[in-house]
């Protein structure tokens, strides 16, 4: 297993298509999911070093997912994302803190590849 993994969760697959392939290039080991059920299934498989996080998608959201990661407490990286108002990216942002995870950060879609590359790199 890679030292970095990363699992991406968003209901548009051509974004997380997307992230993958940048991440690949930084030398994770990349699983991209569309809803919050593949993404709970892959956690366990994968057992991600970093996640990226979509915000709004059907069935379940950003901060359910973010609940679900304290539950499994999940300590590392997060990286949360928007589409729509940056406002949700930072509420989610402030309860996963709130629940004890330090490294969160927030973008909003569309992203520049560079700022992409800098979240996935740091």
């Amino acid at each position: 297993m890679s030292e970095k993994r990363l699992l991406v969760v968003d209901d548009e697959p051509e974004f997380g298509d997307l992230v993958a392939r940048v991440a690949t290039d930084l030398g994770y080991e990349t699983r991209v999911t569309t809803n919050g059920r593949d993404f709970q299934n892959a956690f366990h498989e994968l057992q991600p070093t970093l996640v990226v996080l979509d915000m709004v998608m059907p069935e379940m959201d950003g901060n359910e997912l973010v609940l679900w990661l304290m539950e499994q407490r999940y300590a590392a990286d997060l990286i949360i994302i928007t589409g729509y108002s940056p406002e949700y990216a930072k509420d989610a942002r402030l309860l996963a803190e709130f629940k004890g995870l330090h490294s969160v950060t927030t973008l909003t879609k569309p992203i520049r590849l560079a700022k992409l590359r800098e979240a996935l790199g740091s």
